[in-house]
């Protein structure tokens, strides 16, 4: 039997309040702000620069909207569950309406590559960035604090304070969190504008042409002395050319990643079925608007060429326009972004445990809420010491493809969700609807699909692992306590 929750269930468990539930205190301006927070990361200040050297050049803005259309398919579908089941759990919560308890947990497993790893990730760059802003200033950080044990040091100890600060954070309250991440999301906006309206007008257009860079393979292809698919498999497909701004999409895809964490907070929105879709669709559009400004603005600063291997892209960049002022900011900005990603990502990962908790696929300690604060604060606590054992002492410069994979996975099952949504409850109150079902939800998937085949061998048998791990602790404890299923078992005794 398909163990599933119905939507009046979910839509229930949406509208209780009081003591032990979630407060809704999050304005559409909020949650915005939590998307673009989640959003914008270092990936603006670095892939930027990648993605034009190696494979896009001055059309990197061109891969920018591929990649911000590829993930307005699936933010649509987001929009439609998260407007009509405002329910703390985003896919997980989707996947147990649509597909049963068993793929629920196995998204809710997924999710945990997404948020905590994700998290973690970050903050041990944060720390990198961190070292260099002291050095801006004189104060030089020991490389021992700033490395773990197999990283030749002993402990990454700016990241784990960053975590630990950001997990107190979200204790105190989801309000005193999104107002944080409000001023840091400002800052970081703020001075991405600064680089946009100063730099603009000392662009040269030079640098923009040949606006794609020809590709040898692509014109041999044309010539008719090399087949498409030997082109294909060859070192010349995505260096420039139409192929390099379609790999220069796959590779700045990854910059638009953590707008679903929007989702996680539609227990604490004011007005969820208004909120919701403004909060994933805006983000996603106020991005895509900074992120091809941005790379326009860089790539007329400088020739694209010069960004090959260059840690400091922007800064390189920027040092055309003389005010070399702008370059302390920016750290500030690179800085402002990390954190507010990992806090994001945080407060993503504790309203996931919290929702599989509460259905009993989970120990009651992780959906157990502050008696002031209102916040699963034990989950917080769990999450902060898990997280901060990755950041300090785990080389996690290889899990960025687990978090990607983990992600898109995920975005696939929502895309599917609203498919088999749509056929099973058609007339379902739907305060905002996918646009052109089954068209979107499909193109969702098989780009999603696509961006997932892309990536190395290795994600894929890391992610085995994890899922065999998941299912093992969903059979040993999570189907044995699984609320629904101790109803269902209780109405066939009476």
């Amino acid at each position: 039997m398909l163990f599933k929750k119905s939507i009046p269930q979910l839509l229930a468990e949406a509208n209780e309040s009081g003591e032990g539930t979630l407060q809704r205190s999050l304005t559409s301006f909020n949650l915005v702000a939590l998307g673009v927070g989640a959003i914008i990361g270092a990936g603006l200040f670095s892939l930027t620069g990648i993605a034009a050297a190696d494979n896009a050049g001055p059309a990197v803005i061109l891969s920018f909207i591929i990649a911000a259309i590829g993930c307005g398919f699936a933010g649509l579908c987001y929009a439609e569950f998260a407007s009509m089941i405002p329910v703390a759990g985003s896919a997980y919560t989707y996947s147990y309406a649509t597909m049963g308890e068993f793929m629920a947990w196995i998204i809710g497993w997924d999710l945990v590559l997404e948020y905590a790893l994700s998290a973690a990730t970050v903050a041990a760059s944060w720390s990198q960035y961190f070292s260099q802003f002291l050095l801006e200033f004189g104060i030089h950080f020991p490389q021992q604090l700033l490395h773990g044990p197999w990283e030749g040091g002993l402990i990454n100890l700016p990241a784990i304070i960053i975590v630990c600060l950001l997990s107190m954070l979200l204790i105190r309250g989801t309000k005193d969190s999104s107002t944080v991440n409000n001023v840091l999301v400002i800052v970081k906006v703020a001075v991405v504008l600064i680089f946009i309206a100063l730099g603009w007008s000392f662009i040269d257009p030079a640098n923009h042409t040949p606006f794609i860079p020809a590709n040898a393979g692509e014109e041999a292809v044309k010539a008719g002395t090399k087949g498409f698919f030997e082109f294909f498999a060859s070192d010349d497909f995505g260096h420039f050319g139409i192929s390099g701004v379609l790999r220069g999409a796959g590779v700045v895809f990854f910059a638009f990643i953590g707008f679903d964490a929007v989702s996680t907070a539609a227990q604490e929105a004011k007005n969820p079925q208004k909120g919701m879709p403004i909060g994933i669709i805006g983000s996603l559009i106020v991005c895509t608007l900074l992120y091809v400004l941005f790379s326009y603005v860089m790539t007329g600063l400088e020739n694209y060429t010069k960004f090959a291997g260059d840690a400091k892209p922007v800064a390189t960049a920027f040092a055309q326009t003389g005010y070399t002022f702008l370059n302390r900011f920016l750290m500030v900005a690179i800085l402002a972004g990390y954190t507010s990603v990992i806090l994001v990502m945080l407060l993503g990962q504790s309203r996931v445990f919290y929702s599989m908790s509460k259905d009993g696929l989970l120990p009651k300690i992780f959906s157990d809420l502050h008696k002031t604060n209102q916040t699963p604060w034990k989950t917080n606590l769990m999450f902060m010491v898990f997280v901060s054992i990755f950041a300090g002492f785990v080389p996690v410069s290889d899990l960025g493809h687990m978090v990607s994979i983990g992600t898109l996975f995920a975005f696939s099952l929502v895309c599917i969700g609203v498919l088999i949504l749509r056929k099973t409850d058609p007339d379902l109150v739907r305060p905002f609807r996918t646009p052109l079902v089954p068209l979107v939800p499909i193109l969702g998937i098989i780009v999603c699909v696509l961006m997932m085949a892309s990536l190395p061998i290795v994600s894929w048998e890391r992610l085995g692992i994890w899922m065999a791990l998941g299912v093992a602790i969903y059979y040993a404890y999570g189907r044995k306590h699984s609320y629904i299923r101790k109803a269902h078992h209780d109405s066939l005794k009476k």
